[in-house]
């Protein structure tokens, strides 16, 4: 019997591919044209709407309000495990951070600030 070894490609050949296994995006809720989304963290094979490991935020384009909250320690938890935001996310996160800036909140660097009473 005769082996064939076959080296695998290096990893740049794989341009359309997934190179993280968790993924952090939204699903989809709400009644027919009226949406509201979960920011989720999942893994990348799962459905939009299906199996997920944590919800750590909200999306309600249409509603009163902030329509964008995300608890900002689990989202910089994930992100440190090396999970990935999907693009619309990315660009939600992005606009998000601007409005923040313009709005004099800090922001989000995952540097907890110190206790109230101390010398920092």
């Amino acid at each position: 019997m005769v082996r064939i070894l076959l080296a695998c490609p290096p990893p740049e050949t794989f341009k359309g591919f997934h190179t993280m296994a968790v993924h952090i995006r939204l699903a989809r809720a709400g009644a027919k044209k009226r949406p509201f989304y979960r920011i989720i963290v999942a893994d990348h094979r799962a459905a939009r709407g299906g199996r997920f490991l944590e919800t750590i935020g909200t999306y309600h384009p249409g509603g009163e309000g902030s329509p964008f909250k995300v608890e900002r320690d689990r989202l910089a938890y994930w992100r440190g495990k090396g999970a990935t935001p999907s693009p619309t996310l990315e660009r939600l996160l992005r606009r998000q951070a601007r409005a923040d800036l313009a709005a004099g909140v800090p922001a989000a660097t995952g540097d907890a600030a110190p206790p109230a009473g101390t010398a920092a």
